[in-house]
């Protein structure tokens, strides 16, 4: 998006009308009033409109009081902010911005009445999360000025906005939703309408393995999260995230998006995640979800190894890669370390014979005596590692990868034999979907990367992460885990393949 497109966007002293006056439309109201535009504020519920505007008015109040804005400019904006009770009032209107009912005959009954009331140039937008911005326009006779402006909540405090183009819309259309939300102070991002559309269609993998790792009795959820969260750098761990959303809704958007991907095993759904719905056990509104929410509830600790010994010398045989990083901080902590680069593998070898190995989306009871430790966002500032281990791995083996970790300030999580463990397989699946979604010209590799960072707080976009890892790394991960777990959900996109190429020799044809 060049600069020059800023231009386009909506003027200020025109009018921009929210229909729907719950959570999402009083914070998009809000975002336009602050922004400088009269608001219209509609909804069919009688005195809705009129009980919007007056919590909007307190919130502008509570701004002045924090200093970020002054009395003068919080009478201008509340002067401009008017209800609206008939749908006709929004017929001068230069955008329109819709958040009722996720119900699509509903919306698109809607937008049918709306195109004949306001002008030709007026922008029609969907705050939807979850339908086709497509099958919304098509009620339309003139869909190519309709969008997709998707707000997260809280609109007035958080940047991203997802601009989505649906089949039909014009360029013309979605550059101005974007320069105006850009106007508006958001961070906007550019999308086609898929399912999910950017965050929500990407971010399933956080929570997807997570269960499965659960589901495969690899580890409680108190450790799961812990793990993402120390070692990840993941600000939440999925079972306290999803406890936090409500698993009722969390559950839902991954059903849908599974749904309208026609059951893409990729998205599946999570049984342990539906069995908690069914039970009503929603997360902190309901009192308890994976953990308990009541006043006296202990909150469930992560497994963490006892102190243990660690070993005085350690072999390091070729190449480890993301976790090259180790051999530096254990020479720091006083562990003697040969080194042997002529070796095309990429272990540790410890005293009692055993390896440490980084996830590979293999597992331990494949090998004799072979410790798995998962990857980290970064291995000097992670407070925690987990180990992984089978019923062949020797005791001394375990006991000596614990010390090791701990060594260098680490607590060591110890989890079940599962294939990719637990950062690592999240990070190589979303590494996946981004690159999948680049291909397939969802978005640029920049805006998901935007979106993933400001949208579920990622502590790098996935794009990004997938460089820092290699451009193999991901694909070679679950190439490995699809072997080990068939079915789809793993197999490695197209464009992961395409990026894990490495060309052939100059001169050599293919046969």
């Amino acid at each position: 998006m060049t600069a020059t497109a800023h231009t386009t966007a909506i003027a200020s002293h025109r009018t921009v009308a929210v229909v729907g006056t719950g959570t999402m439309g009083q914070g998009i109201a809000q975002v336009a009033l602050v922004a400088g535009h009269p608001v219209l504020l509609h909804d069919t519920a009688p005195g809705r409109a009129e009980a919007a505007a007056a919590t909007i008015t307190g919130r502008l109040d509570r701004l002045v009081v924090k200093g970020r804005m002054t009395a003068a400019e919080r009478d201008a904006a509340r002067d401009r902010l008017h209800p609206a009770a008939d749908l006709a009032e929004l017929a001068g209107a230069a955008l329109v911005i819709e958040a009722i009912l996720e119900e699509l005959p509903v919306k698109q009954e809607l937008f049918a009445a709306l195109e004949h009331l306001v002008a030709d140039d007026c922008l029609l937008a969907t705050n939807t999360s979850s339908l086709s911005v497509t099958a919304i326009a098509g009620a339309l006779k003139h869909p190519g000025r309709f969008v997709g402006l998707h707000f997260f909540n809280p609109a007035p405090l958080l940047p991203l906005v997802e601009v989505v183009s649906a089949f039909a819309t014009e360029e013309s259309s979605a550059v101005r939703a974007w320069a105006t939300a850009k106007a508006w102070g958001k961070t906007p991002v550019r999308c086609t309408d898929t399912p999910g559309f950017i965050v929500n269609r990407i971010a399933r993998p956080f929570y997807a393995e997570a269960f499965a790792v659960y589901e495969e009795r690899g580890a409680d959820p108190a450790t799961i999260d812990a793990v993402l969260r120390e070692s990840g750098g993941f600000r939440m761990g999925p079972f306290e995230l999803t406890d936090l959303i409500g698993q009722d809704v969390n559950e839902a958007v991954t059903r849908s998006v599974w749904e309208s991907f026609y059951q893409d095993p990729k998205f599946r759904p999570s049984l342990a995640q539906r069995r908690l719905v069914e039970s009503g056990l929603h997360g902190r509104k309901s009192g308890r979800g994976w953990y308990p929410y009541s006043e006296d509830a202990a909150r469930p600790e992560p497994h963490t190894a006892p102190a243990t010994e660690p070993p005085s010398t350690i072999t390091v045989e070729g190449d480890l890669g993301p976790a090259g990083e180790l051999v530096a901080m254990f020479r720091e902590a006083g562990i003697t370390v040969r080194e042997d680069d002529e070796d095309s593998g990429c272990r540790i070898v410890l005293p009692s014979g055993g390896q440490l190995v980084l996830a590979d989306g293999q597992t331990s009871a494949e090998f004799r005596d072979v410790v798995y430790f998962d990857l980290a966002l970064d291995y000097r500032a992670a407070t925690r590692v987990a180990l992984s281990a089978s019923e062949v791995t020797g005791w001394e083996t375990l006991r000596q990868s614990i010390g090791l970790f701990q060594a260098v300030g680490k607590k060591v999580s110890v989890i079940g034999d599962v294939p990719g463990m637990i950062v690592a397989r999240t990070v190589a699946m979303l590494v996946d979907l981004a690159a999948d979604a680049v291909a397939k010209g969802v978005a640029s590799a920049e805006d998901i990367d935007t979106a993933m960072r400001l949208g579920v707080n990622y502590p790098l976009g996935p794009v990004e992460w997938g460089h820092r890892l290699g451009r193999a790394w991901a694909h070679e991960l679950l190439d490995e885990l699809h072997a080990r777990v068939p079915g789809g959900r793993y197999a490695p996109s197209l464009a992961l393949y395409r990026q894990s190429y490495v060309p052939q020799e100059k001169g050599e044809t293919a046969s």
